[in-house]
C-alpha cells in the first residue's frame, strides 16, 4: 500500500466526490436492509392472518379478517418495491460519484505521466523501451484505476454494510447470526486465492495475444523478404505453434472461471442451509420468529456479494499496488537537464567548445575527448568523421539533450546550461539523423515547430529544401496524408521535409545531422546551394560522413575517435596526409565507380 500513497493528493482534490460517495453508500444500504425488515413483518403478518382467519372459521368477520389481511400484504409488497427504486437511484449516484472520480483521476495521472515523459533526458529514452513507457501509461494506469474506483467502492460497501447489518443480526440471536456468517470467511478466501489465479492465467493470455501480434504485424511487414527466402512454410509453422499455446492457456483459464461460480453458489447455498435448520431450532426454542429466519436469509445473500468481492478488491489493490510501484519508479525519475539561470535572450550565433568532454550516462561510451572549437555568427562549420566519432554528440549537446561531463559549451559567451531551455531550444533548428515524421500531413509536418505559419513561408522553406516540386506532384499537395514515421515519402524525400521543418522556424542556429545521407549527390548539391541563401546570416553545423556536403564550410573539423584529428578548409586538408584525404579519395572512387 506505501506506493498507492503517491494518489492521496488526487483523492484530497476530489475529496467532496469521495465524500458524496460514502453519503450515497450509506443511504443505498439503508433502502437494501430495512426490506429484509419488512419481509420478517410480513412473514409474521402471514402466520397471524392465518390463524386469525381460522379463527372466524364461519363467522361474517372472516371475510373482513381476509380483506385487511390481503390489503396489508399489498402494502408491505408496495413499501418493498419503493425502496428497491431508491436503493437504485442511489447507487447510481454512488457510481457517478467515486467511479467517475477514478475516471478523473486515471486522466489527471496519465496527463501527469506524460508531462513528465516529455520533460525527461534523452538519456532516459535510451535507457526505457518504447514499450515499456506505454505499458506504464496505458494498462498500469488502468490497474490503479480499478483500485481508485471499483475496489474502493466496495470496500466501503462492505465495511459499511456490515457495521449496519452485522449488529442487528446478532441483538436478533447470536447463535443463529455465528452460524449464518461461517462460510463468508471461507467465500472471501476462496474467492481471493481462484481471482489470482485467473489473473494470473489472465496475464499470460495478453503475453501470448501479444507475442502473436507481433509476430503477425513483422510477417507482413516484411513479406516481401517472407517470400524471396521462401520462409511461408516455417512462418506458418511458428504461428500455428504460438497459436496453439494461446489456445491452451485460454482453455486453461475457461477451467478455472467454470469452478469460480458453482463455488459460489455452494457457500451461498451453505450459508441458506445453515440458516435455514438452525432458525428451525431457534423457532421452536421460541426465540425467533419464521419472519427472522426470512430476515436472515435475505441478510446472507445480501452479504454474499461483498464478502465475494472482498477477494476480488483485495486482488485488485494488490495489482494496483505493484503497478503504481511501476509508474512511481519513473515519476520519481528526475531531469538533470535544468536551466542554472533561466537565461531568455535572442541568440546572434557565436559558438565556442572548451575542452568538451562527454561520456553516454547509459553505455559508458567516452564520445568526446577535449575537443575545443569555436564558430563566429554566420560561419558554417562541418564536421566529418567515421560512425561513431562523436559527430552527432556535438549536435546533440549545443541544444542540451545531453549535458558535458566535462569543459563548457558558451553560446554568445553564455554556458549553455545557463538559458532556459525552452528558449534555447526554440532558436536551434535541427534536423537529426534519424528522420522521424509524424502520421499527419505534409503541411502539419513542415509546420509542426512554428504553429503559426503562414503559406509563403510554408513554400520557402519547402523549396529552399529542394522538395516543393515532389510535394505539388502530390494529388493533395501539402495536405497529402503521411503514413506512420512518414512511410509515403522515399528517404530522401524525408529528409528534406526534416530539414524543411528545421528551416521554417528562422533558426539562429541551423544543425544539420548527416541529414543529406539519403539523396543523391546532384540534389545534395541542389540542397546546399539553396541552403546558401540561408546560411549567410546564421550560423551552421554540417554534420556528415560524406566530404561532398561539407566542402563547402568555412572551417572543416576532422573526428576520430572523440578527438579532432584535423580542422581547416577544404583546400588546406586536401593537401595534407590524413584521414579528410582518405575520405575524399574513397568518394571520388565510388563516384567513378558509378
Amino acid at each position: 500500500m506505501k506506493s498507492l500513497r503517491y494518489l492521496n493528493k488526487y483523492l484530497l482534490k476530489y475529496k467532496y466526490r469521495l465524500l458524496w460517495g460514502l453519503v450515497f453508500i450509506i443511504i443505498s444500504n439503508f433502502f437494501q436492509i430495512l426490506p429484509a425488515q419488512v419481509v420478517r413483518h410480513a412473514f409474521n403478518l402471514i402466520k397471524e392472518g392465518i390463524n386469525l382467519h381460522n379463527l372466524f372459521e364461519g363467522m361474517a368477520q372472516q371475510e373482513t379478517v381476509y380483506d385487511t389481511f390481503a390489503s396489508s400484504i399489498l402494502v408491505y409488497g408496495v413499501v418493498i418495491l419503493v425502496m428497491a427504486l431508491l436503493r437504485g437511484l442511489f447507487l447510481f449516484f454512488v457510481r457517478q460519484t467515486i467511479i467517475v472520480m477514478s475516471r478523473l483521476i486515471e486522466n489527471d495521472l496519465k496527463n501527469e505521466i506524460y508531462e513528465h515523459y516529455q520533460s525527461l533526458p534523452l538519456s532516459f529514452y535510451r535507457k526505457n523501451n518504447t514499450g515499456d513507457l506505454m505499458s506504464r501509461i496505458s494498462e498500469d494506469v488502468s490497474r490503479v484505476r480499478m483500485y481508485l474506483g471499483p475496489a474502493i467502492m466496495y470496500g466501503i460497501n462492505l465495511v459499511i454494510l456490515f457495521l449496519m447489518v452485522i449488529p442487528y443480526m446478532l441483538s436478533v440471536n447470536v447463535k443463529l447470526t455465528l452460524y449464518t456468517l461461517i462460510p463468508l470467511p471461507v467465500l472471501a478466501i476462496s474467492i481471493y486465492y481462484v481471482n489470482n489465479i485467473i489473473e494470473r492465467k489472465s496475464d499470460e493470455i495478453q503475453r501470448s495475444l501479444s507475442g502473436i501480434t507481433t509476430f503477425v504485424q513483422e510477417a507482413f511487414s516484411g513479406i516481401r523478404v517472407l517470400k524471396s527466402f521462401v520462409r511461408e512454410d516455417d512462418s506458418h509453422n511458428n504461428f500455428t505453434k504460438a497459436s496453439n499455446n494461446y489456445k491452451d492457456k485460454s482453455l486453461e483459464l475457461n477451467f478455472v472461471n467454470s469452478l469460480f461460480f458453482p463455488l459460489v453458489l455452494f457457500l451461498v447455498g451453505l450459508s441458506t442451509i445453515i440458516t435455514v435448520y438452525i432458525g428451525g431450532q431457534e423457532v421452536m426454542n421460541g426465540s425467533i420468529t419464521t419472519g427472522n429466519i426470512a430476515e436472515f436469509i435475505i441478510y446472507v445473500n445480501m452479504l454474499t456479494w461483498p464478502v465475494t468481492s472482498l477477494g476480488w478488491t483485495a486482488s485488485l489493490v494488490q495489482r494496483a499496488a505493484a503497478s503504481q510501484a511501476r509508474i512511481n519508479e519513473f515519476l520519481n525519475t528526475k531531469n538533470d537537464i535544468v536551466s542554472r539561470e533561466n537565461i531568455r535572450k535572442p541568440i546572434e550565433g557565436d559558438i565556442v567548445f572548451e575542452n568538451v568532454d562527454f561520456v553516454y550516462p547509459d553505455t559508458g561510451i567516452h564520445a568526446l575527448k577535449n575537443v575545443s572549437f569555436d564558430i563566429k555568427h554566420g560561419e558554417t562549420l562541418a564536421v566529418i568523421g567515421n560512425t561513431g566519432s562523436g559527430k552527432s554528440t556535438i549536435a546533440n549537446l549545443l541544444p542540451r539533450m545531453y549535458d558535458v561531463t566535462g569543459g563548457r559549451i558558451l553560446i554568445d559567451g553564455i554556458d549553455v546550461r545557463d538559458y532556459n531551455l525552452e528558449s534555447l531550444r526554440s532558436q536551434i533548428g535541427y534536423v537529426p539523423q534519424d528522420v522521424f515524421l509524424f502520421s499527419d500531413s505534409i503541411r502539419n509536418n513542415i509546420g509542426f515547430g512554428l504553429p503559426s505559419i503562414t503559406e509563403e513561408q510554408m513554400v520557402q522553406s519547402a523549396k529552399d529544401a529542394d522538395v516543393y516540386e515532389n510535394i505539388m506532384r502530390f494529388p493533395e499537395q501539402f495536405d497529402t496524408k503521411l503514413g506512420e514515421r512518414g512511410i509515403t515519402l522515399s528517404g530522401g524525400q524525408k529528409q528534406r521535409v526534416s530539414i524543411a521543418r528545421a528551416l521554417v522556424r528562422e533558426p539562429s542556429i541551423l544543425i544539420l545531422d548527416d541529414s543529406l545521407s539519403a539523396v543523391d549527390t546532384k540534389t545534395e548539391n541542389a540542397i546546399l546551394n539553396s541552403l546558401r541563401r540561408i546560411m549567410a546570416n546564421r550560423t551552421s553545423i554540417i554534420i556528415s560522413h560524406r566530404v561532398s556536403s561539407v566542402k563547402l564550410a568555412d572551417k572543416i573539423l576532422v573526428l576520430e575517435d572523440g578527438e579532432i584529428v584535423q580542422h581547416g578548409t577544404h583546400e588546406e586538408l586536401i593537401q595534407q596526409q590524413g584521414l579528410y584525404k582518405v575520405l575524399y579519395e574513397r568518394q571520388l572512387q565510388a563516384e567513378d565507380s558509378q
